[in-house]
């Protein structure tokens, strides 16, 4: 959590998977079991199940596993009936939280979510009250090794995507929720791999943090939330370092 910046929260996400194998596994499981729900079982007219089945190889996770889980999705096999909710708070200094989560139970899912914001000094919020400081949207991380700006460019706005940010880190492509499928087939006929895809919630403000309590406060508030088998993804706006 150096900075704001989603290639960090990557490599972190990383280093998370490498040390707790078996809560990604669980929490790809309810992905992949939502994904195949809500889009059918076939990766090639899916590309949410699609990019999460890229995701569950990346991490190692069995392919028994993934076959389980998407059938569980389509029917073929029984199982608990998840859903999804996105629930906001506040942290730490003022940091606006969204989190996602995927539950077979929505109290217990609110219960364990308000424990964690209120032990580590913030508060779960109403529905909306944090919301308007995040862009939902598709968003692409693609190594700048793989593609030229301009080659980029020029194929993802053609698919449909809004716009694409260049770091020292790598290409960021931004879309519309609904264009999330025709840019990831488009990436993926040009080749690309993107390090990370997903529809997230990115800051459109943040909040400066330097106050080293509150930032070790932070921390602990991600490590909480992590901790939670229901969160399925964390996304906050504050500005460090």
């Amino acid at each position: 959590m150096a900075k704001h910046n989603k290639w960090s929260k990557v490599k972190r996400l990383k280093a998370v998977t490498d040390s707790r194998r078996g809560k990604v596994f669980s929490r790809l499981s309810r992905e992949l079991t939502i994904a195949a729900k809500s889009g059918g079982g076939d990766a090639g007219s899916n590309a949410r199940l699609r990019t999460l089945m890229l995701k569950a190889r990346e991490a190692n996770m069995p392919a028994d596993s993934v076959d389980r889980a998407i059938k569980k999705g389509t029917g073929e096999l029984p199982g608990v009936v998840f859903e999804e909710i996105t629930y906001e708070g506040y942290g730490p200094g003022g940091v606006a939280f969204v989190v996602k989560v995927t539950t077979d139970n929505k109290t217990r899912a609110a219960q364990d979510l308000r424990s964690a914001f209120a032990k580590h000094g913030g508060n779960l919020a109403s529905s909306g009250a944090v919301a308007f400081q995040f862009l939902h949207a598709g968003q692409f991380l693609i190594p700048q090794e793989q593609i030229a700006e301009d080659t980029l460019l020029e194929t993802a706005l053609e698919a449909g995507a809004d716009d694409v940010l260049t770091t020292e880190d790598g290409h960021e492509v931004r879309c519309n929720v609904h264009a999330f499928d025709k840019v990831t087939h488009a990436l993926e006929a040009k080749g690309l791999k993107p390090a990370h895809a997903e529809i997230a919630h990115i800051p459109t403000t943040t909040v400066p943090v330097t106050d080293a309590n509150t930032l070790q406060s932070l921390q602990k508030l991600h490590d909480a939330l992590d901790e939670l088998d229901d969160v399925q993804a964390v996304f906050s706006n504050e500005e460090t370092g």
